[in-house]
């Protein structure tokens, strides 16, 4: 198991991660620490777990919209997956707003 350090609000942690995970663990503390940062702006420092609950708290609703963002582009894309194609142009264009509506979601997520 491989070490990896990352600070955090100015304090160094160590975590334990999977051989070459190490980039991804410390990438992933970056984005703690500038949430943590992010937070400690708006509200002051008010303790280390404090922040740490409110980044965690934060990201994990990130999160959540990622993944109801997903799910409705998964039903977007089964739902123009089940339209059958008709052999006119109209047909052709409406197919072609409805790709472009989830490639602009994708770029957007």
């Amino acid at each position: 198991m491989a070490q990896v350090s990352i600070i955090v609000n100015g304090r160094s942690y160590q975590v334990g991660c999977d051989e070459g995970e190490e980039d991804k663990v410390q990438g992933l503390g970056q984005a703690l620490d500038e949430r943590v940062q992010q937070i400690a702006q708006a509200v002051g420092q008010v303790g280390e777990a404090r922040l740490m609950l409110l980044a965690s708290l934060t990201m994990a609703d990130d999160l959540a919209e990622t993944q109801a963002e997903n799910e409705a582009l998964r039903n977007a894309l089964k739902t123009a997956k089940e339209q059958p194609l008709g052999d006119g142009a109209a047909d052709l264009a409406a197919l072609a707003r409805r790709l472009e509506v989830v490639a602009e979601r994708l770029e957007g997520a």
